[in-house]
């Protein structure tokens, strides 16, 4: 197993990869923070931004869609999913920003490909091994004392981290550290194979200890919610405050929630998802500003794809194509931008036409929020929106 490879665990809580930045120098950036959440399986649009004044979403959508009455309202056209109730403090603190129509040119629709060219910011047709994060850190490096660049919270996958970043990927802060003491390696001599590998070990020892609480755990006056995704807030959150009082931070959480793969009863699917996320992100906010660190953290949710306009026989909807994303935090510009999709206006294949590519959001963290440039990372220039403050 070489540096590159990915180590994990007997126990398969919590993995490592370590990986030489090479000479380039730290960046002062990272010192904000971005918070990704991954709603994995692809999240049906349409039913979560809902074109509530629109006649054609209703006649696409007789069994499934959202009741004018349930929406809440964000202008007179469009509406966040009933579930969502918590955003609405967000929303109405102008710390939440509802980015419409976000997509790619030629749509994939396999759940595998397309999640691929969201991690690696590639085009359609073409395939890239690193992720867009990890071609941002080999550019510009957080500083070296941080535990690593990032952490990975509700999943082994790699994802935008992928190819050669410094990742620790746990599913509980307090199962990892303690299978991290467990692999504490002896001394070990005369075995090249063997003593590489006690050495990854001892890499992994020491990322985790960089998670450790250095004064004991924060004591959070935050409810978190109950369940798998209420423990990956508080996971996450534990790691930020373990961060803060060491001072060896991470650059970048990547939070998953799922399946939003919703081919049936999509209904009920996606409202207990929705209000798993809303509550989440609520307590992350609340535990943000706890910590003093909701100022100088972005939070972006992205999925790999929306779901097909037109409902299908199973009280479902199949893959479709674009779909809305929120950026939060306490320097975000609250408010709607992008352009609601148009529901006259689908394609080849009854799929909705996109109006902002996901990889303008990547370049608003590199360019705005980091400081990185985002031609050298993303091999393009792409217009951002104007999402924060300054």
């Amino acid at each position: 197993m070489n540096r590159r490879d990915f180590f994990k665990f007997s126990g398969g809580l919590g993995a490592v990869l370590l990986a030489q930045h090479g000479l380039a120098q730290d960046h002062p950036g990272y010192q904000n923070l971005l918070i990704l959440i991954e709603l994995k399986g692809g999240n049906d649009g349409l039913n979560t931004v809902v074109p509530y004044a629109d006649p054609a979403y209703y006649g696409l959508r007789p069994q499934i869609a959202i009741r004018r009455e349930e929406v809440l309202q964000l202008d007179q056209n469009v509406g966040l999913h009933p579930s969502l109730q918590p955003l609405m403090a967000l929303w109405r603190d102008q710390d939440l920003a509802v980015i419409q129509g976000v997509g790619y040119p030629q749509p994939n629709l396999s759940h595998f490909r397309s999640i691929e060219i969201w991690d690696t910011a590639s085009r359609s047709e073409q395939f890239l091994q690193q992720g867009w994060l990890t071609r941002a850190f080999a550019a510009s490096p957080p500083p070296g004392f941080y535990s690593a660049d990032g952490v990975i919270i509700g999943s082994q996958e790699m994802g935008p981290l992928s190819g050669g970043a410094r990742v620790v990927a746990l599913a509980n802060t307090d199962q990892f550290l303690n299978n991290a003491r467990l692999a504490m390696p002896a001394k070990v001599h005369g075995n090249a194979t063997l003593e590489h590998m006690l050495k990854v070990e001892a890499d992994i020892v020491k990322a985790a200890d960089g998670l450790r609480p250095t004064q004991g755990k924060f004591d959070f006056k935050t409810e978190f919610p109950k369940g798998g995704f209420g423990d990956v807030v508080k996971t996450a959150a534990q790691v930020i405050a373990n961060g803060e009082q060491s001072g060896k931070k991470v650059a970048v959480l990547r939070l998953t929630l799922g399946s939003f793969d919703t081919h049936q009863n999509q209904q009920g699917t996606q409202a207990a998802l929705l209000k798993q996320l809303a509550e989440g992100i609520s307590a992350l906010k609340s535990s943000l500003q706890e910590l003093q660190r909701w100022d100088s953290t972005l939070v972006m949710t992205y999925s790999e794809f929306g779901r097909r306009p037109k409902e299908n026989l199973s009280k479902g909807t199949d893959h479709g194509t674009v779909s809305p994303q929120f950026v939060m935090g306490g320097r975000v510009k609250g408010g709607l931008f992008g352009k609601a999709p148009d529901l006259a206006r689908l394609d080849g294949s009854g799929n909705l036409m996109f109006d902002v590519d996901f990889r303008s959001l990547n370049a608003m963290v590199l360019d705005q929020w980091w400081g990185v440039n985002s031609r050298k990372v993303l091999g393009d220039k792409f217009q951002t929106l104007d999402l924060l403050r300054t």
